[in-house]
């Protein structure tokens, strides 16, 4: 059984690591992802992240970050883009997330950056995900 949209299920394990308020999740690795993963690290939504050589495609093991009281760090993630219906969106068009509170990631040409990094940049391009 072939995945289609990996990146869904990328989320969709980050997500239900949180809810179950475990230390580190264990993903299959692409450049994609792990652009997405370098983001999430840089904005503090996670801890850190690990890049696992399995022989195969690899792994990246992200370590997910809870406040004091046990509370985790990422509220929400959400798909924006999907493989059967793409967003995109220009450079005057890029969304603000919760006002600023979250981030948008974004693909563009200049690689996968965050909201705030393709406003500075003046580029637009496919709206991936939001992240609280």
């Amino acid at each position: 059984m072939s995945m289609t949209d990996t990146i869904a299920d990328f989320l969709t394990r980050i997500r239900n690591a949180t809810r179950a308020h475990h230390s580190k999740v264990d993903i299959p690795s692409s450049n994609f992802k792990k652009g997405i993963t370098r983001i999430l690290r840089e904005y503090g939504y996670i801890k850190d992240y690990l890049l696992i050589d399995d022989r195969k495609n690899g792994i990246i093991r992200i370590y997910l970050k809870y406040d004091d009281d046990g509370v985790s760090v990422i509220n929400g993630l959400k798909r924006v883009s999907t493989p059967g219906l793409r967003k995109y969106v220009g450079s005057n068009d890029i969304p603000r997330v919760y006002n600023n509170l979250g981030i948008a990631i974004l693909s563009t040409p200049k690689g996968v950056i965050s909201d705030r990094d393709a406003r500075k940049l003046n580029v637009g391009g496919e709206l991936v995900c939001y992240v609280w």
